[in-house]
């Protein structure tokens, strides 16, 4: 085309387009090479909020297609259900997943193990351990439940350690891995230092942190849904997936120390209620706390026997604040309160215990509230009504004028209108003995007092 020519349409055309095609196949190689990665964390004991934290992970990566999950682990163990609701997720996973023990120091004791060797990928961090996956019989849990009422003690544990061993042998062959020693971690509660479980074929590699475990990766070869995949993490784009609110909140409530907390919130909300009707907030405060108490209770292993010997304690603490009997009551409520805390979460399942210097303060803070809170009340019993009809009657008013008969009294702000038998002079005080309509009847309180004195 000569300069001063005008350009034709096919020109124009192919001069906007031009840049939208450079933009398009400039990115193009790169979008198609990003190896997305999605990160999940679990730390602390492993329950129902752990579970479902996993389980949404795993589904937002396969929403996003991701071509990789990696769960950072440091865990002492957790609950039984919990933990194969996490391990069936992870054999189920169209997406590989890599369970890494990190930072250096960590663990991943009991539960923490199967989770580990149900991964496609086990790594571990220098200086961190698993093992000690033995199972815990605990009363109340799904062992309870599971089992045929006929049996019970040492043939119950038999039946438990063997489906355990099953259970974990299979996680391990599954993957090629020392079935053995895993074996041993549920028979003897062996365990093996990061360099040990290498050496032992437990784990697939040993990296300081994950930049160095994602360049292990790379070119490492797994099998997933029945297909061999190739990893390819040089241009790894790391995405941390973050717990919602509602998985927030379990994982707070579900602690156990939060759970008494609650509890003792709700029982003492109510009791205000009762005391003080109308208040509304207390009761409303309460009944929330209480509802999520028992959802948590449900959640996590507990025994019923020290649950009402918590009962048992708050009842013996109003009871000293109604009936003082020199302590007596309240330090067997106090202390049935503390046993029966103690009880009641007294679980060798990690994450789920409580620590005993909490319970014994808790309970001493929230004896005294309930002590001063009853005598408070006690208090405006005894003070009497300040409203109404009952706060009239008895009340002391003053004659605004001299008469014999009707008149007018002032009383409580007010100048009401009086009758009394006796005559009262300005500004004498009477005793209100009873109310005619809005008429007050009165009688001079010096008359009063001689009355009643005789």
């Amino acid at each position: 085309m000569k300069v001063g020519d005008r350009p034709t349409g096919r020109t124009v055309l192919f001069s906007a387009i031009l840049p939208v095609l450079l933009v398009f196949f400039w990115s193009a190689p790169t979008s198609a090479n990003t190896f997305t990665v999605i990160e999940l964390n679990i730390e602390g004991g492993i329950g129902v909020a752990t579970a479902d934290y996993v389980h949404s992970g795993i589904e937002h990566a396969v929403e996003v297609g991701a071509d990789l999950v990696i769960v950072n682990m440091d865990t002492p163990g957790g609950l039984m259900k919990p933990m194969r609701e996490i391990v069936q997720d992870v054999l189920n996973s169209p997406v590989p997943v890599a369970a890494y023990v990190t930072p250096a120091g960590a663990r991943a004791d009991s539960a923490g193990t199967y989770i580990l060797l149900s991964a496609h990928i086990a790594a571990m961090a220098p200086t961190t351990h698993l093992g000690a996956a033995t199972p815990v019989p605990l009363m109340g849990t799904d062992r309870d439940k599971d089992a045929d009422e006929s049996e019970s003690g040492p043939a119950m544990d038999l039946k438990m350690m063997n489906d355990a061993v099953s259970y974990i042998r299979g996680l391990a062959e599954r993957h090629d891995r020392n079935a053995d020693w895993a074996e041993k971690a549920v028979t003897e509660a062996a365990t093996l230092t990061a360099a040990e479980a290498l050496e032992n074929n437990v784990i697939d590699f040993v990296a300081k942190d994950r930049e160095e475990f994602l360049k292990l990766l790379d070119g490492h070869k797994i099998e997933v849904a029945g297909e061999t995949r190739t990893l390819s993490t040089e241009t790894a784009e790391v995405v941390v997936f973050e717990p919602d609110w509602r998985i927030r909140l379990l994982a707070v409530i579900s602690n156990p120390e939060i759970v008494l907390v609650l509890g003792l919130i709700g029982l003492y909300g109510l009791m205000y209620e009762g005391w003080n009707p109308g208040a509304i907030v207390p009761g409303v405060v309460g009944i929330i706390c209480l509802l999520l108490a028992a959802y948590a209770l449900q959640v996590i292993p507990v025994n019923f026997a020290g649950l009402a010997l918590i009962l048992i304690g708050i009842a013996l603490i109003v009871a000293e604040a109604y009936a003082p009997s020199f302590g007596a009551l309240g330090i067997g409520g106090i202390a049935a309160f503390v046993f029966g805390a103690i009880i009641m979460f007294d679980s060798d399942i990690p994450g789920f215990g409580i620590s005993y210097a909490f319970v014994i303060g808790i309970a001493l803070v929230f004896a005294v509230l309930v002590v001063w809170l009853v005598g408070f009340l006690l208090k405006l019993r005894r003070r009497g009504a300040v409203s109404g009809t009952a706060s009239i009657i008895g009340g002391i008013a003053t004659a605004v004028e001299d008469f014999t008969g009707d008149g007018k009294v002032w009383l409580e702000g007010e100048a009401w209108q009086a009758r009394s038998a006796l005559p009262l002079t300005k500004n004498q005080q009477a005793v209100v003995r009873t109310m005619d309509g809005l008429i007050l009847v009165v009688e001079p309180l010096t008359d009063a007092k001689e009355s009643d004195d005789r």
